[in-house]
């Protein structure tokens, strides 16, 4: 304790009491008194059998680590009061020999974090209060378990003591003796292992095992403190994005045994099932056990239901048939708990000499498909609205409703692991040539792309493959683009490979060596490369999935749309429940090989006139493709970004494939490899791309201008359905860039009109992607020939705004993220203090020019939920991402709408 405390610290409470009649404390509490102490208040408040105890607070927690890991003045006497209180409450008194109090000393953080921390269970035996206890119960093989538990626990978790030391002494003993079971050990067995437990425990630690009771409590309580900084708690606080801050509560009760007979058991149970979401008594149950039998997997659990015994095919009885009564009252439990929390818990229960106890509740941890029927269902039965049942919903976990997943229970051999760039699994055949996937794929084989990195000559092949693995590239690299649109898992970054794609092998990091043909997996959902072929669950859309949308569409004011880039995109955007295409990359239509040649010709003509020789070959193609993602729309908002990329990405740049263009072309190969060289940037992505390439090449864009009003002409016909294309010009950071293709595609459109007769309804805006045109939003939108509408680009906004190319991102952002500098990958989640910011100003500026200025964005992050949040927050009008991530911006609109607790932050 400290020895210069104040007396206002002495005064202050540090220990809440609960049960027996008394509860201090309540479900509302969390922060003071962790997610166990303050349920197990809440337990007692409810009358239910909860054994008395005390929690101490977790600003003892903060105390303990702000003071050089000591305990505050006060505490001490209050802990002893405590005690006194509970012995009262059951009759028993700590350290009495004849009538020993045992406690349990449990964590409980306000968020629950399971198995993280450490735990004691029978505190307060010793070589004499065993004996008492031994005498009070009348069981001497009871007492001597307890009492071996007890070692054991508490030398793992104070003394330091590995547990294989006390693991390896029991499994001999019962090999010496034929024994197989725990259950068969006699009291005389548990006497001489404890006996060798204590030995043990002097040989590794260098002296006794502790017998002072007091001692023992307090090494417990500050171990418990302490294991909030073990490793696997720093860890699982990392992933889960839980503050070191709020430190840890401990929870000292009265222990309650469910190793005293066989009407005594200890069991975990779930008031709805937590895989299905059905509304069942789900759980397992030991006789004459422990509660870390039950995890330990030592003894296998028995099924507390006698409906889940008999789908489960087990012999052993269920709870509702060993202990019908006990059954019954369990279940009414459950009712009042779901009654109470208005979600489906996770309970822990020990039955001693036929009565209920209850030791825990939370809130229970479950898979998307039982979160979504869980939160339906509550809200039909009335325990909560609908709107919390949409927020009850993590908008992220809906991945794996719309994607093949890995079967959480298959074993798996990872390999390597890289970015989760697309989410789902897949399993397939190596293969590290596009044109190869495609031939397999034609053959009915399944397949996985494996490349170095991609580039939009391999879109052919990332189409046949069933996944795609790169070793190069980040979350927005094009890979992981591309693969999210296709809805094709996809790991990224994986630099820990070798690929050598000539010599047909992929290195893993411990040498093996994996060739063409041989079978791996792939979990775009973590990340992982895996060996063979592993064991998936496919994804089921229920009823409730579409409820649930049902009610966040009706809530949200953030519109919906998918970037899709064939009608398979748009098909798959609308099944999804897109409100519209917010991103058709018209250059991904130019990769099929019955158009690659056309463009290639294009290319390479010598003139203006060649060019359009070419130009007039795409035409149809191009018209034809608008023509179909209109019809399928029907009448939808579609906006459809003009060339962007530059021209070398369309030209081959081994030299037998360039052989092979110059003949069909019938130019000679001097001039395909001229061009190519011609064309060669040092950083393409700032170089001769969008806008300027257009500007230099102005047919390229009224070729596109007039595909597009042709095919709405056409389309509207067909359908009867109006079509209003938006027509979006990249990369644009003047308004003079604007003005000077706005009146290409302004003239083209009048063009079509007098050819067809009718008068076009069509809007020309531009995709921000620069700093300078966020900056300059108010010029660039200003008077009758401004821009009618903004499409944010936050992909290359992010790459401009940060100076960070996503390509190379990978080894920046791991050591970015390690040192706190980043808090999520940039290019995931939206920097809000500064592509944010950007976002923000070229809003209030270009609205300020042009107040019915329509503004979205359309890069990876329209499907992130916090970046939608940040879009709702500052007043867009629509998100756009790729369709599988469509439902995923729906919900995150709708929950943005609900709670606005995401506001853009101030610069």
């Amino acid at each position: 304790m400290s020895d210069t405390a104040s007396d206002p610290e002495r005064r202050r409470k540090w220990v809440y009491l609960f049960g027996a009649g008394r509860s201090d404390g309540s479900a509302d509490m969390r922060e003071l008194l962790g997610g166990k102490g303050a349920n197990l208040a809440e337990m007692a408040s409810l009358g239910l059998p909860v054994p008395p105890g005390f929690t101490i607070s977790t600003e003892v927690c903060a105390y303990y680590y702000a003071n050089d890991r000591t305990l505050p003045e006060g505490l001490e006497s209050q802990v002893e009061s405590a005690l006194g209180i509970v012995g009262d409450a059951v009759g028993a008194v700590f350290g009495d020999p004849k009538n020993p109090l045992l406690v349990s000393v449990r964590s409980g953080a306000r968020t629950s974090m399971p198995g993280m921390m450490d735990t004691i269970l029978n505190l307060g035996l010793n070589d004499q209060t065993v004996e008492g206890l031994a005498a009070r119960s009348g069981d001497a093989r009871f007492a001597y378990d307890s009492y071996r538990r007890f070692i054991q626990m508490y030398s793992d978790v104070v003394l330091g003591v590995e547990i294989g030391v006390f693991e390896d002494i029991l499994e001999t003993h019962k090999n010496l003796n034929n024994l197989t079971s725990d259950t068969e050990l006699t009291a005389e067995d548990w006497q001489e292992i404890v006996a060798r437990y204590k030995e043990a425990v002097e040989r590794e630690i260098g002296q006794p095992f502790p017998q002072d009771l007091k001692a023992q409590l307090w090494g417990a309580i500050k171990a418990v403190f302490g294991s909030w900084q073990n490793a696997r708690a720093i860890t699982y606080r990392r992933l889960h994005q839980i503050p070191d801050s709020w430190g840890t509560a401990v929870t000292v009760q009265a222990m309650v045994f469910g190793n005293m007979g066989n009407n005594s058991a200890t069991g975990v149970a779930f008031t709805r099932n937590p895989s299905t979401g059905v509304k069942e008594v789900y759980g397992e149950f030991l006789v004459n056990a422990q509660g870390e039998d039950v995890v330990a997997g030592i003894r296998t659990p028995q099924n507390i239901s006698e409906k889940a015994r008999i789908e489960a095919g087990d012999t052993g009885p269920s709870l509702e048939a060993l202990m019908p009564d006990v059954f019954a009252e369990l279940k009414e439990i459950f009712a009042k708990l779901e009654a109470r929390y208005r979600d489906m818990q996770d309970v822990e229960f020990t039955i001693q000499n036929g009565k209920l106890w209850m030791l825990q509740t939370r809130s229970g941890k479950r898979t998307a498909e039982a979160a979504l029927k869980i939160a339906v269902d509550l809200a039909n039965e009335g325990l909560i609205t609908r709107e919390e049942a949409v927020m009850r919903i993590d908008p992220s976990a809906l991945d794996q409703l719309l994607h093949p997943t890995i079967d959480p229970s298959a074993h798996k051999h990872i390999i390597a692991r890289g970015l989760a760039a697309s989410p789902g699994a897949a399993s397939g055949e190596i293969v590290f040539d596009p044109n190869e996937a495609e031939a397999l794929k034609a053959k009915g084989r399944e397949v996985i792309l494996v490349r170095i990195e991609t580039s939009p000559e391999d879109i052919h092949g990332m189409h046949a493959a069933a996944g795609i693995l790169t070793a190069r590239g980040g979350m927005t690299s094009h890979a992981a683009v591309v693969a999210r649109g296709m809805g094709r898992p996809c790991v990224c970054g994986a630099g820990q490979l070798r690929i050598d794609a000539k010599a047909g092998e992929m290195t893993a990091p411990n040498g093996k060596i994996y060739r063409a043909g041989d079978i791996i997996t792939i979990d775009g959902s973590t990340g992982e490369v895996l060996e063979g072929r592993v064991r998936m669950r496919q994804p089921e859309l229920s009823g409730d999935f579409a409820t649930l949308m049902s009610w966040a569409d009706a809530v949200r004011r953030l519109g919906v749309r998918a970037n899709a880039d064939t009608v398979r995109d748009a098909q798959q955007a609308l099944h999804f429940g897109a409100e519209g295409i917010g991103l058709c990359r018209t250059e991904h239509m130019f990769f099929e090989a019955d158009r690659i040649l056309a463009m290639r010709e294009m290319i390479c003509a010598e003139d203006e006139e060649g060019r359009r020789r070419a130009l007039a070959k795409i035409l149809p193609m191009q018209r034809a493709d608008f023509e179909a993602m209109f019809e399928i729309m029907a009448g939808l908002p579609v906006t459809i970004r003009l060339l962007d990329p530059p021209l070398h990405e369309f030209l081959p740049h081994e030299e037998k494939e360039q052989i092979s263009v110059a003949e069909a072309l019938g130019v000679p190969v001097s001039r395909v490899k001229s061009r190519v060289s011609e064309l060669q940037e040092f950083n393409p992505m700032l170089g001769f791309r969008g806008c300027r390439l257009a500007i230099r090449y102005p047919e390229i864009t009224e070729m596109q201008a007039r595909a597009i009003f042709e095919a709405a002409v056409n389309a509207a016909k067909k359908t009867g359905k109006p079509v209003v294309p938006e027509v979006m010009i990249p990369l644009v950071a003047y308004r003079k860039e604007f003005d000077i293709l706005r009146d290409v595609i302004v003239a083209t459109a009048e063009a079509v009109e007098k050819e067809t007769g009718v008068k076009l309804e069509y809007q020309v805006g531009t995709m921000v992607e620069l700093p300078r045109s966020a900056l300059r939003a108010e010029e660039i939108a200003a008077g009758e020939g401004g821009a009618e509408f903004f499409s944010f680009g936050t992909n290359d906004l992010t790459q401009t705004c940060l100076g960070l190319s996503r390509d190379d991102a990978a080894p920046i952002l791991e050591n970015y993220l390690g040192r706190s500098i980043f808090e999520s990958d940039p290019f995931v989640s939206i920097d809000q203090d500064g592509v944010g910011e950007l976002v923000r100003i070229g809003t209030e500026r270009g609205r300020k020019a042009r107040p019915d200025l329509k503004i979205g964005i359309c890069g990876e992050h329209g499907g992130d939920p916090a970046s939608v949040a940040f879009c709702h927050a500052i007043g867009l009008d629509y998100v756009s991402c790729s369709p599988f991530r469509v439902p995923v911006a729906r919900l995150a609109a709708a929950q943005a709408a609900i709670s606005g607790r995401i506001t853009p932050k101030e610069g």
